[in-house]
C-alpha cells in the first residue's frame, strides 16, 4: 500500500529569507501511522506542516522544491487556538469547515455532534466560544477538522500554552480521535514525553533534513538552577489590592522587588487580565494597583494614565500572542523603534539568537523566534518591571535555558520579573515567589 504522505527532497524558502526554512526532507507516512516531529526553534517544523497541509506553496511569499504526494483530506490545528476560533457559538464553529467544503446540510450537524463527542467537549452547541478555556478551544479546533472529514490530522504544538490538565485533555482527545477514526497523525512538539503513549515514531528536523530517531534520543526537560528564596521584608515592586477584572473574583497579589514572580493556574482563570492591569494596559473594574518608587520614578497618576513613553520606560510587557507587538516590516526596524543604542540592540539580538534574522519580516518567523523577538522588544528599553505572558512558548531546550538565564540575570540586576507560565521546569527555576490563580480565588 502506498504511503498516505510521501516527500522526496522537499524544501521551502520564504521570499524574504536568504536560506530555506527547511530542506532535503524525505518522509513516508503510512495510513493510520502516528508520528511526532521535534527539532530546534526555527528549524522549519511549522513551515513543513503548513506545506504538507497545502496552506503554503509556490507564490510571491515563497517557493517549494522537491516532490510531495498527499493522499487524503488534511486538517491542521495551529499553535494558537484563538487563530482557529472563528464563530461565536461552538456548534457553528465546528460546522464552519464542513460548510465551506460543501457537505450536505443534513449531514453537517450529525458530524458536528460526533466530532464534539470524539474530542470530549461536552458543551451545548450554542455555548459561547469566548467562554471556553485554552484546552477547550484546542479541542474545538480538533472537532472542526474531524467534522470536515479529515483523515490526516496535523497538530502544531497543540499543548504549548495549556495548563497540565488542559494538556492531558487535548492529548487524550487526540488519542481517542485516532482510535475512533483511524486517522493519520503528525504532531510537532518540543516536549514529546507527554505523547509517548500516543505516537508510534519520532523524527527530528534540522538543517540536514528530517531523520528518524528513537525514544532514547528525545530531549529531556532541561536542568536548571533552583529558584531563589525571597527573604522576609522585601518590598513589592508592584501589587494589586482587591483588583477586579473581567474574569474571576477580586485578586490581591504582590511581586517582590528584584525577584522573579511566577503566576500559574488553569487556563481561563484570569491570569492575563490581572497582569494587564498591573502592566498599566487596562484599567481595573475595582481595586487598587500599587508600585514602588523604583517603578514610578516620580509619577503619581495611576499607570493606566501614564504616557506610552513613560509606561514603556518603566514596565515592559510581552503579550501571549507575539504578533500583537509587531508593527514594522523587519526585525531590525522592530528593534530600532525603541530608540535604544545600537550596541544594546545588537547584544539582545545576539543573546536571543536573532541576529541572522534582522532583515526578516517578524510575521514570517517561527513561533519560538516570534516569542524571542517580543521579549527583545520589551527588554530593549531596560524597564524596571518586566511582565511576560508564556515567555517560553515554542522554545527548544537550548533557547529555553537561554531565556531562563536571561531572566535570572535581570533579577540579579535588580529588575522585577513577573511571568505567567504552566511550565514546571520554568516554575522550579524562576518561581522565587509563586502566585496560583484559580477560578474561585488565588492563593
Amino acid at each position: 500500500m502506498a504511503p498516505v504522505i510521501r516527500a522526496r527532497g522537499l524544501s521551502y524558502q520564504h521570499a524574504t529569507r536568504p536560506d530555506p526554512a527547511f530542506s532535503g526532507v524525505d518522509l513516508d507516512v503510512e495510513r493510520g501511522e502516528r508520528i511526532l516531529i521535534t527539532g530546534d526553534s526555527g528549524s522549519g517544523k511549522s513551515t513543513l506542516l503548513a506545506v504538507i497541509a497545502k496552506l503554503i506553496d509556490d507564490s510571491e511569499d515563497g517557493s517549494r522544491a522537491g516532490t510531495l504526494d498527499v493522499d487524503g483530506t488534511v486538517g491542521m490545528v495551529l499553535q494558537d487556538p484563538e487563530a482557529q476560533t472563528i464563530l461565536s457559538r461552538v456548534g457553528d464553529d465546528v460546522a464552519f469547515g464542513a460548510e465551506n467544503l460543501g457537505v450536505p446540510r443534513d449531514e453537517i450537524w450529525p458530524r458536528v455532534e460526533r466530532a464534539l463527542d470524539a474530542v470530549g467537549l461536552d458543551v451545548a452547541l450554542d455555548h459561547r466560544t469566548a467562554h471556553l478555556s485554552g484546552g477547550q478551544k484546542q479541542r474545538l479546533a480538533l472537532a472542526g477538522v474531524i467534522a470536515m472529514g479529515a483523515d490526516i490530522l496535523i497538530l502544531d504544538e497543540p499543548t504549548a500554552n495549556l495548563d497540565p490538565r488542559g494538556r492531558d485533555e487535548v492529548i487524550a482527545a487526540v488519542d481517542r480521535v485516532c482510535q475512533l477514526t483511524g486517522a493519520t497523525l503528525i504532531v510537532v512538539e518540543h516536549r514529546p514525553k507527554h505523547w509517548a503513549h500516543v505516537v508510534d515514531s519520532y523524527y527530528r528536523l534540522d538543517q540536514t533534513g528530517l531523520s528518524r530517531i528513537s525514544a532514547d534520543e528525545l530531549p529531556d526537560a532541561p536542568e536548571l538552577p533552583p529558584a531563589k528564596r525571597v527573604p522576609a521584608g522585601v518590598p513589592s515592586a508592584g501589587a494589586t489590592q482587591e483588583v477586579l477584572t473581567r474574569f474571576g473574583p477580586p485578586r490581591t497579589m504582590r511581586a517582590p522587588e528584584g525577584y522573579s514572580t511566577v503566576i500559574t493556574g488553569e487556563n481561563g482563570s484570569g491570569k492575563t487580565t490581572l497582569v494587564q492591569v498591573l502592566a498599566g494596559l487596562t484599567p481595573p473594574e475595582r481595586g487598587q494597583v500599587e508600585y514602588s518608587e523604583t517603578i514610578r520614578q516620580g509619577l503619581t497618576a495611576p499607570s493606566i494614565k501614564w504616557s506610552s513613553k513613560d509606561l514603556a520606560n518603566r514596565i515592559g510587557y510581552v503579550f501571549q500572542e507575539p504578533e500583537h507587538q509587531f508593527v514594522t516590516a523587519t526585525v531590525r526596524e522592530e528593534m530600532a523603534l525603541s530608540g535604544a543604542p545600537q550596541e544594546h540592540i545588537d547584544d539582545l539580538l545576539h543573546r536571543l539568537r536573532l541576529e541572522h534574522l534582522v532583515n526578516a519580516n517578524p510575521f514570517t518567523l517561527s513561533g519560538g523566534e516570534k516569542r524571542r523577538l517580543s521579549v527583545a522588544t520589551a527588554l530593549v528599553n531596560a524597564p524596571q518591571l518586566l511582565i511576560l505572558d508564556e515567555p517560553t512558548f515554542g522554545q527548544d531546550d537550548r533557547t529555553f535555558v537561554e531565556l531562563v538565564g536571561l531572566i535570572r540575570e535581570l533579577t540579579e540586576q535588580g529588575v522585577t520579573v513577573i511571568s505567567i507560565t504552566h511550565d514546571e521546569a520554568f516554575i522550579a527555576s524562576l518561581g522565587d515567589h509563586i502566585v496560583r490563580i484559580v477560578a474561585g480565588g488565588d492563593r
